[in-house]
């Protein structure tokens, strides 16, 4: 009962963001995977919820509370993550990129370490040949919980939001480990630069 009342008042709040866009935003008709870190998932999730993606939430019971969250906001989900059915969750993402779908994900998530680029997000978009798009989020005023591994944080109502994109695309050979390692290290560092 708590649960569903803070999802409602959760998403009471974020009717009340504002977002502002700078760089090249993803074209809703051509599938892409869009990346922010985990500590600003509610803003990336939010934002980018016209798209109808597909989110990456974990199997852990806060993922399940995620993903109520998620539905709510029209994003479906799909299950699983490096350190619990990894495989398959990344044959579903690279599954939906070949559809037409967008796919949302946070590449430190679910524990961390906190913004270290795992290559899941990388390897989905080298096996289906689409864009990464890098997002990163600057709540102008959010509560952070600096006791939680990622600084989690929660924008403020009314808050204001700046999204600022870079587009990324693997163009070297998939096979070759260290073209793809120094891909993932790209990402990396593009989603570290401050806004």
């Amino acid at each position: 009962m708590m649960i569903n009342v803070g999802i409602l008042l959760l998403r009471l709040i974020a009717s009340s963001w504002r977002y502002s866009h700078i760089g090249s935003q993803p074209d809703k008709h051509v599938s892409s995977i869009i990346v922010f870190w985990h500590e600003h998932m509610l803003a990336g999730w939010h934002a980018h919820r016209y798209f109808k993606p597909r989110a990456l939430v974990s199997k852990s019971k806060d993922g399940a509370i995620l993903s109520k969250i998620l539905h709510g906001w029209g994003i479906d989900t799909i299950r699983g993550s490096s350190s619990n059915s990894g495989k398959e969750a990344l044959e579903q993402v690279v599954d939906s990129l070949e559809v037409g779908k967008h796919i949302v994900m946070t590449p430190d998530g679910p524990r961390g370490p906190r913004q270290v680029f795992k290559p899941g997000a990388a390897i989905a978009s080298i096996r289906a040949d689409v864009p990464i798009y890098l997002a990163r989020i600057h709540e102008h005023s959010c509560f952070t919980f600096s006791k939680s591994w990622d600084a989690f944080k929660l924008p403020l109502p009314f808050s204001k939001i700046e999204i600022s994109y870079d587009v990324l695309r693997f163009t070297g050979n998939p096979n070759d480990k260290e073209e793809v390692s120094t891909f993932i290290s790209v990402c990396e560092n593009t989603l570290k630069e401050k806004l």
